[in-house]
């Protein structure tokens, strides 16, 4: 009988898997190998501690090119009281001085050395020799202590001592201290194998001509780099169909020379769910649901392999990745990483933490572990961190993401400006490069951040509104924020809304674009749209943008002028949050328009009706303004190359680009 086991907590999850692999002698290094000791051994494990062989150096060195020399022959020597060393042997005797090239080994008679720089080379006469090298005496003007300039025996590793201990990944300098202790060759742990298996008749290779239903199928390629970088080796196979038998004979395959298989499918409760049906066939089923988002219907289990000698089967542990990118990417992660680490004999590994506050509230589901993704940066002397889009199938999340904030079971959420500690994924020294724009949406935001990439600058845009924008900056959580407010009674752009919403704060209003907004509609304009008089139609259905935008306030402002009320169009309370959220509603058939930018309907394939003109304006607070962090900001508006970039996407005008509005 099947036992599923829903949404248990995280990390009664990770024990029962841990201990099924324990039970399973599966919780230890899996096995060692023996590698030669080249520029391929970067990046592996010490499989046992590596005890030099020799000592680095072997010999007294000398540490420059000089004259070897007893230091008690010095002794006396002075500007005004010089002696002369001599370089013939005397009799039985060494001689007094000899040269030495730099890593030559000191002669057994001296125990320092002099550099030629601070020597004068003396012929038989006495005379200042012609040949540094080759002098019969120098004269030195300076005594020098015992073992100055030399490299004694073993300055580096003394033979026997410890060079690196196991578990330790190599580094490059690690390499030439393994070489210097005298060693051509090395133990390392095997890295352990991870099938990847993609599963679902809906998925197709990347480069397919994609048609309605289909998906890209690249969760396994995300998978297999994170397992690569974990330390393991990642072996795709291809997509195989919704097809139970075929989905166990690819499992068992897998198993034949895997020790770990990460099943990727739609592994959450149905009739499809043929995950759950493979591990029971196969195997145990261990979990089946845990309460940790993003990422719910994982599936944990361990799956028989073969015999071993005396008819004794092995085991291998298989996991149910869920379908969503992100739920897929963050599974392995909690999941697999702490299995490797211990594969490999190495410590799991641990993101560095910092403290931030917060830009807005997040909710969270009281009984689940959530894994929210933010992006982070430094405005004045705050660090803020902005929660990204949650959605387990928004793959760019983590592309933009600098940190994790986990909030544990238990707790529903966090409010704005509160500080909570985040793990980071991105190294700390990017924070400080990183210009925070919240505010309204235009697609030029990501062309902009193109070229200040150019300067050493992270430019992260959050797309909230306009009137959210400005509200933004005036509690400090951003360096500058797109607007394009306009206001009923003036016909003017953003100079009422400062007033309203930044009193008191001297800020900097420059213009970075007039652009056209019209309506965005579907190709060929089907439905006969051309004004917003096409709205009160009941068969045609808008998407509107979200309360505070610029653009819900340009079509309020112009819906009212015209007498329309907003009860009659079908559709108006339907909101997204970005010019391109628009068009995608419109392109998928969500709606048949939606109010926005040319470019937008052109990313998407489009037909574009246009209506207004615009001022697009940057809101930046003088303190910020003149900073080293937004200098290239202001070099970026000023040049020709974004300029053009610019003009040869539609509907916009650059002519006043960078142009002062006002500077209170």
């Amino acid at each position: 009988m099947s036992v599923y086991l829903h949404d248990i907590p995280l990390s009664t999850a990770q024990e029962r898997f841990k201990s099924a692999l324990q039970e399973a002698d599966l919780w230890r290094v899996l096995g060692t190998e023996t590698i030669p000791l080249d520029e391929n051994a970067l990046g592996r494990i010490t499989a046992g501690p590596i005890w030099a062989k020799v000592s680095s150096p072997n010999y007294h060195a000398s540490a420059m090119d000089g004259f070897a020399v007893r230091a008690e022959d010095t002794v006396g020597a002075g500007p005004g009281s010089p002696i002369i060393l001599s370089t013939a042997s005397r009799s039985s005797n060494p001689p007094m001085t000899t040269y030495v090239d730099t890593g030559d080994p000191l002669p057994d008679w001296a125990n320092a050395v002099i550099p030629i720089e601070n020597t004068e080379a003396l012929d038989e006469n006495g005379a200042i020799a012609s040949s540094l090298r080759n002098p019969s005496a120098i004269r030195i003007r300076a005594a020098v202590a015992p073992w100055t300039n030399v490299r004694p025996l073993g300055e580096d590793i003394v033979a026997t001592q410890l060079v690196l201990p196991a578990g330790h990944t190599l580094r490059p300098a690690d390499l030439g201290a393994i070489a210097a202790a005298g060693h051509v060759e090395l133990q390392v742990a095997r890295r352990p194998r991870v099938a990847i298996l993609p599963t679902g008749s809906e998925l197709v290779p990347i480069g397919t001509e994609l048609k309605r239903g289909d998906i890209l199928e690249y969760n396994s390629l995300v998978m297999a780099a994170q397992i690569k970088a974990m330390g393991a080796e990642p072996v795709r196979s291809p997509i195989t169909i919704d097809d139970f038998e075929a989905i166990c004979a690819r499992v068992e395959e897998a198993a034949q020379d895997c020790d770990l298989i990460l099943l990727n499918a739609g592994s959450s409760a149905g009739a499809e769910d043929f995950s759950a049906q493979v591990v029971e066939k196969l195997g145990t089923l261990l979990v089946h649901g845990v309460a940790v988002r993003p990422g719910h219907p994982v599936i944990i289990g361990l799956i028989d392999r073969g015999s071993k000698a005396g008819g004794e089967k092995s085991r291998i542990p298989i996991i149910g990745v869920p379908g969503y990118p992100v739920s897929a990417a963050m599974t392995v992660d909690i999941f697999v990483e702490p299995i490797l680490a211990q594969w490999l004999g190495r410590r799991p590994l641990e993101l560095p933490e910092v403290e931030a506050a917060l830009t807005r509230k997040i909710t969270s589901p009281a009984g689940d572990d959530d894994y929210i993704r933010v992006a982070l940066g430094r405005v004045g002397e705050k660090l803020l961190a902005a929660p990204l889009a949650r959605g387990a199938g928004v793959i760019t999340s983590l592309v933009r993401a600098d940190g994790l904030l986990v909030l544990p079971r238990g707790e529903q959420g966090a409010e704005a400006g509160q500080k909570v500690r985040l793990r980071l994924v991105r190294p700390p020294g990017d924070l400080e490069k990183t210009i925070f724009c919240i505010g309204s949406h235009d697609v030029i935001l990501d062309l902009l951040a193109q070229f200040l990439a150019e300067y050493d600058r992270r430019f992260v845009s959050a797309n909230v509104g306009s009137q959210a924008g400005l509200v933004a900056l005036g509690r400090g959580e951003a360096h500058l924020a797109g607007s394009h407010l306009l206001d009923p009674d003036t016909g003017e752009y953003n100079l009422a809304a400062l007033q309203q919403y930044l009193p008191g704060i001297p800020v900097r209003l420059v213009t970075l674009v007039h652009r056209e907004q019209g309506l965005m509609v579907q190709r060929g304009n089907p439905k006969g749209i051309y004004n917003l008089a096409s709205l009160k139609r009941p068969e045609v259905c808008f998407m509107n943008r979200q309360r505070g935008a610029g653009t819900r306030v340009l079509l309020d402002y112009q819906l009212n002028f015209l007498g329309i009320a907003t009860s009659d169009i079908r559709g108006y309370n339907q909101e997204e949050y970005t010019h391109l959220g628009v068009a995608a509603a419109v392109a998928s058939g969500r709606a048949d328009c939606g109010l926005g930018i040319p470019a937008a309907a052109q990313a998407l394939d489009l037909d574009f009706v246009p209506l207004y003109h615009e001022r697009y304006d940057l809101v930046v607070p003088k303190v910020y303004a003149s900073s080293s962090l937004l200098a290239p900001l202001w070099d970026v508006l000023d040049g020709l190359e974004f300029r053009n970039a610019v003009s040869a996407l539609p509907g916009y005008d650059v002519r006043e680009m960078g142009r002062m509005i006002l500077e209170n």
